[in-house]
């Protein structure tokens, strides 16, 4: 659907986002993301006295982004198999119900188990997720529709992080692990409520056309404007067929580069800002995770009615902006601010990457496309993490975060190529 006729359906409100399997979307997202929050601080914190030490509280995190990467590919194969209702249970049941198993054993070799299994967990729910709310969106309102499911993983992290940890401290670990089982199987019942299959390629055809005319604005080119992925000759399928889309690759690059700075800035903050002003790292952290959904949803706003493309560079600049002014840890101002710069251009920069490349497939690669973009997110929080721990031996908390922003700004180039391309292939 060509910008036009997006804004027209949008105006005139022929479209509406929250339709009932969408609403049941956010149900089990929030509850599948609460309960993945809940426990991503905790865990840590009882593996290193379940006799892990310092290195087991790393490897609890570890583990579970190994998963969760290792899972997330072949998740398109089991959609097409069993149907987003099977999958997103399965998702769901592995990020809650292990957990409730530490509250009768105590073991760091159950632990890591226990990690393991809600990585794979982690990986169902957000490549589904994804993938679902992109096919579930109305004509000309892809992107903000990407962008309300973007606010409802972000409220979880808003809350359940601080909540786990107050806990925790309070009440013990086993009551929180106990609420971590309850709350992911309090969301199971909207798992009925979900698409069983996905649709078949001549029944999405048929609905586009009687919806707007033209399946997906494609008219003349019925692989899609770069063509199908797994389906042009020369062109492997797969999980990761979407990797070899070069029109991808941009947007791809960007999206890694700004979470290699998120994996920075959750991981090491607490630690740059330890002897400094009390609750300056929570407030910090709480600005940064509460300002990113907004900036996410609003961006998905704007992408639908003015084209996501125009927002790439202000958010890669927000965000290396936000992250150079860590360079003075000493003014908790500044480190307000530049929380509040950060925020609002990572949650851009989500929303912004993911829409762009949702509509450079047709529907049929939409779950390649969720797998590529959640697999460059989790490879960039991690690396991000361990790349700085190896670079703050050297430098120091400021200069450290002086380099990183200098990489952020390195891929302001592919943002501003990407932006001239998106607006030649529209001309």
């Amino acid at each position: 659907m060509n910008a036009r006729a997006a804004r027209t359906a949008a105006a005139t409100g022929t479209s509406r986002l929250l339709t009932r399997p969408m609403l049941l979307l956010l149900v089990a997202s929030v509850g599948g993301m609460g309960g993945f929050y809940l426990l991503l601080s905790v865990l840590p914190l009882y593996a290193a006295t379940a006799g892990g030490g310092g290195v087991g509280a790393g490897l609890t995190t570890g583990a579970m982004m190994l998963a969760t990467v290792l899972a997330e590919p072949a998740v398109p194969w089991f959609l097409a198999r069993f149907g987003h209702r099977a999958v997103v249970g399965a998702g769901l049941l592995l990020l809650g119900l292990p957990s409730a198993v530490l509250s009768l054993w105590s073991s760091f070799p159950l632990t890591l188990g226990v990690c393991l299994a809600r990585g794979v967990g982690l990986g169902i729910v957000v490549v589904a997720g994804t993938a679902l709310a992109a096919e579930l969106a109305p004509p000309g309102r892809r992107s903000e529709n990407l962008g309300l499911y973007g606010v409802s993983l972000g409220v979880p992290s808003v809350l359940g992080l601080p909540a786990g940890v107050w806990l925790s401290d309070r009440l013990g670990f086993e009551p929180v692990f106990l609420l971590t089982a309850a709350l992911t199987l309090l969301a199971l019942p909207a798992v009925a409520g979900l698409p069983a299959r996905r649709a078949t390629r001549a029944t999405r055809a048929t609905q586009a056309e009687r919806l707007s005319g033209d399946p997906d604005g494609r008219k003349g080119d019925p692989g899609g404007r770069n063509g199908e992925l797994g389906g042009r000759k020369g062109t492997p399928g797969g999980p990761l067929g979407a990797a070899v889309n070069r029109s991808l690759v941009r947007p791809t690059l960007i999206l890694g580069a700004a979470t290699f700075a998120s994996g920075v800035l959750v991981t090491f903050l607490p630690l740059a800002l330890l002897g400094g002003p009390s609750h300056l790292a929570v407030v910090a952290l709480l600005v940064q995770a509460s300002v990113a959904p907004l900036a996410r949803w609003g961006a998905g706003w704007w992408g639908d009615w003015h084209g996501s493309s125009s927002l790439l560079l202000p958010a890669v600049l927000a965000v290396a902006l936000g992250t150079a002014g860590l360079v003075r840890l000493e003014s908790p101002v500044m480190v307000i601010v530049s929380m509040v710069l950060f925020g609002a251009g990572f949650g851009a920069v989500q929303n912004v990457t993911l829409a762009t490349m949702f509509e450079r497939v047709p529907r049929s690669g939409f779950g390649r496309v969720s797998v590529v973009w959640n697999l460059a997110f989790d490879a960039g929080m991690g690396l991000g993490a361990v790349g700085f721990g190896l670079l703050i031996d050297r430098t120091g908390y400021p200069w450290g975060f002086a380099v990183t922003a200098v990489l952020l700004l390195a891929v302001l180039g592919p943002a501003w190529h990407d932006r001239r391309y998106v607006r030649a292939e529209t001309a």
